[in-house]
């Protein structure tokens, strides 16, 4: 439940999951409708106390740099529910000028010298980036444009979840499906941030199609695989079990990249979703 000072746990970042931050995002991601006035309120408190002098929303009090990653989960859902354009202007400013190298973003590249991108937060960022454009904000879209198919293609350079180097996985928990995502990547949220954007086939996106596919189980519903450890309001699935929103989601993913085999599936446990 919201607090009487416009925040959700006990500040705008703590705890895991219970903040306003988190709790906002998943209400975003849930598509509670847009219109929320006190979600606007709370994000409008984000604005005001954590405003850092680098452009970006800071909750820390002993780290100046912004962290690129929070601030892509936070341009996703303050375009999700219309902030105004004026109060993204130094968040867009920051994120442009925090992309690296190879085309990706790392939270650690203003803090820590990080000399690769991390694939947490170069999909935080196009999540951020797409919301972005589908609300109608203008500031600097064009270079956002770019900068998401150069996100894009560092992502597919790792055919999703694999070192561009040596070729081995870098993470076995990118292959795990979980719901919600927190920050954490995976190889089902990239997927459908994938098909939201309407990115076309790629050849390298196809190792991780058979995956997800894959995981499909006989009664034609995939399970959730991973929970993040901390504290939630509530417990919406039970890792093991099938998952209404991992099943969803891969649903249409497949559907997206006409990869979507359900023959000889049981797949009247679907209906609920339709």
């Amino acid at each position: 439940m919201r607090n009487q000072d416009g925040h959700w746990g006990r500040a705008f970042y703590q705890p895991k999951w219970t903040s306003t931050h988190y709790t906002i995002l998943d209400l975003k991601n849930l598509a509670i409708a847009p219109d929320q006035k006190v979600i606007k309120q709370s994000i409008s408190r984000i604005l005001d106390e954590n405003k850092s002098q680098d452009g970006g929303i800071n909750p820390h009090v002993t780290i100046e740099q912004s962290d690129v990653c929070i601030n892509g989960m936070f341009l996703n859902y303050a375009c999700y529910f219309k902030v105004e354009a004026e109060a993204l202007r130094s968040i867009v400013d920051f994120v442009i000028g925090e992309q690296m190298g190879d085309g990706g973003f790392n939270c650690q590249s203003n803090r820590q010298g990080a000399v690769h991108s991390s694939l947490h937060s170069t999909i935080s960022i196009l999540e951020g980036i797409l919301e972005y454009s589908w609300n109608g904000y203008t500031y600097r879209l064009e270079e956002l444009k770019q900068i998401a198919a150069e996100a894009r293609e560092f992502i597919l350079q790792h055919q999703l979840f694999r070192s561009d180097h040596t070729g081995e996985i870098i993470d076995k928990r990118f292959l795990m499906l979980s719901y919600p995502s927190r920050w954490r990547y995976d190889i089902l949220r990239t997927l459908d941030y994938f098909q939201c954007a309407s990115v076309q086939y790629d050849p390298r996106m196809q190792e991780a199609l058979d995956i997800l596919r894959n995981k499909q189980r006989q009664d034609g519903t995939w399970p959730l695989q991973a929970r993040h450890p901390g504290q939630t309001h509530f417990e919406m699935e039970k890792p093991g079990q099938p998952s209404r929103w991992n099943t969803l989601r891969a649903l249409r993913v497949l559907k997206y990249y006409g990869q979507l085999d359900i023959k000889n599936r049981n797949i009247n446990t679907l209906g609920s979703l339709q």
